[in-house]
């Protein structure tokens, strides 16, 4: 008989040791015996989620997670966002994510531009959209600060950097590089003047909160694509989670984009309704991935506390919930604890460095899910001297062998 599979990855969850004030990662001082559990009566490791020479974002290692080596092929994150958007990229378009970004004093004083709501947001892009007098260029409102832009011919090959990777630094020495930057840097001035003077901006200054200055594009790619998931691992099912990127992967692979009406991407997030929806998922098909973005949003905001009560939320909504869901069903099951990266709260970016990885195959039986085996599911797990297996090798071993 197939196994059920369960993917359960919370983003960022890694992190470096002093990240909180005994000197612990979040992971270590975190309550989650689900995770631990998992450690226990299963295999747990660490794993390196991210292939050499290759930035350690969200896209290349969630596509690891996926079975997918990046190396082979991988375009931009910004062209896996649009296909999550619903953005079908033309031959000569070049998709960029766009944040609305709040820079103050020169300075990048927040990647998220404040929490900016979705309505909020949205209505800043599409001021903005409709002010901008550039041939082939267009943007799409997305979820929260994150949005699209698609560029017919626009500048391709140029240097960006991510605003969450630049937290309170002046933003002059991160500005778009290269031939053609001047392009970019006219759009973004021209978001400045547009964003200045709306009324979501008033409003948001006149309640205290901060503005959505301008936008900030990075993450440039082309049109991409992925095998289908049924042809690679003779599996169905879906794929869960508040962003465009991650819901951009699972079109791209041919699962279903299954959207959980409370999902937002921060730490208000509906955990319990993901689970729900991954409960349902497995129950009519093979396999569920399910994405949280909060540890990662803690980890970015410089919040060690709130990045803890994030993973705690994931492995007492998620993680116990669809694991005890697997074993009543009494039939064979793969369930797989992750995370993408590190995204330590003292360098409020991403790292490459090693993350726990681990799987357990039931049913481990009622005695075994009721006890209180524990193992270690932290970024010091034991591993030789060796190099590390690369996530996406492992998953796919995991995955062909299911």
């Amino acid at each position: 008989m197939k196994r059920k599979v369960a993917v359960l990855v919370g983003d960022g969850m890694g992190d470096d040791p002093g990240a909180l004030a005994d000197g612990r990662t979040p992971l270590q001082a975190a309550r989650i015996p689900w995770m631990r559990k998992a450690a226990a009566l299963g295999k747990v490791l660490l794993v390196q989620t991210v292939p050499d020479g290759m930035a350690p974002g969200s896209d290349v290692a969630n596509m690891g997670l996926l079975g997918y080596d990046a190396r082979e092929n991988y375009t931009g994150r910004a062209a896996i966002e649009a296909a999550g958007a619903g953005v079908a990229l033309e031959s000569g378009e070049v998709a960029y994510r766009t944040n609305l970004v709040t820079v103050e004093e020169g300075r990048m004083a927040d990647y998220s531009a404040g929490d900016i709501s979705t309505e909020e947001g949205r209505e800043l892009i599409a001021a903005l959209d409709a002010a901008a007098e550039v041939e082939g260029l267009r943007f799409h409102g997305g979820v929260s600060y994150r949005h699209l832009a698609v560029w017919r011919g626009g500048p391709d090959g140029l240097e960006y950097t991510p605003p969450h990777e630049i937290a309170n630094r002046e933003v002059a020495d991160y500005l778009p590089k290269g031939e053609r930057a001047e392009e970019w840097l006219a759009v973004m001035e021209l978001s400045r003047r547009v964003f200045a003077g709306h009324p979501v901006n008033a409003a948001r200054r006149a309640a205290g909160r901060r503005p959505a200055t301008q936008i900030w594009p990075w993450g440039a790619g082309r049109a991409m694509s992925l095998e289908r998931y049924g042809d690679r691992y003779g599996l169905r099912g879906g794929i869960i989670s508040a962003v465009d990127l991650i819901r951009g992967l699972g079109t791209l692979c041919g699962l279903e984009v299954i959207r959980v009406p409370g999902a937002t991407g921060w730490i208000d997030t509906d955990y319990a309704g993901k689970a729900a929806a991954a409960i349902d998922c497995l129950g009519r098909s093979d396999f569920a991935y399910v994405h949280v973005e909060a540890p990662d949003e803690c980890g970015h905001k410089g919040m060690p506390e709130a990045k803890v009560a994030a993973m705690e939320a994931i492995d007492r909504d998620i993680v116990g919930p669809v694991w005890r869901a697997l074993e009543a069903k009494g039939e064979p099951y793969r369930l797989v604890v992750a995370t993408d990266h590190r995204t330590p709260v003292a360098k409020r970016g991403h790292t490459g460095d090693p993350v726990p990885f681990a799987w357990v195959d039931g049913p481990v039986g009622a005695a075994a899910l009721a006890g209180d085996a524990a193992a270690e599911f932290d970024e010091f797990l034991p591993h030789g001297d060796g190099k590390l297996p690369l996530v996406c090798e492992l998953v796919d071993g995991l995955l062909k062998g299911c």
